[in-house]
């Protein structure tokens, strides 16, 4: 079994594993070709062995390569009462980031 870990970020939980590409939500100062730190590891399977953290593992951290950042797609909440001419429309696209797990440790 390959080495993984739980981390959170933007308050939604990734299993990840080495070389794993995923999109998370914006991090402060983090841009295109740079390395950020993920501090928040939930838990850890080295191969052999689960740790799971209470709620987080002290000295655990997952190093991560930014490889881009974009918008997603836009989500439309549209708001209806029939027969009394009451609607509302309203769009969001969140900005996301794609970053590369580097290393687990």
């Amino acid at each position: 079994m390959e080495a993984y870990a739980v981390i959170e970020t933007g308050g939604k939980q990734y299993r990840v594993q080495q070389g794993d590409v995923v999109s998370v939500e914006l991090l402060e100062g983090a841009e295109a070709g740079q390395s950020v730190e993920i501090p928040r590891v939930l838990a850890i399977n080295d191969g052999t062995e689960l740790t799971i953290g209470t709620p987080t593992i002290d000295g655990a951290k997952v190093m991560a390569e930014v490889v881009e950042e974009y918008r997603a797609p836009k989500v439309v909440a549209f708001k209806k009462k029939r027969r009394k001419g009451y609607h509302r429309k309203v769009g969001h696209r969140q900005n996301l980031l794609k970053v590369k797990i580097a290393s687990i440790a």
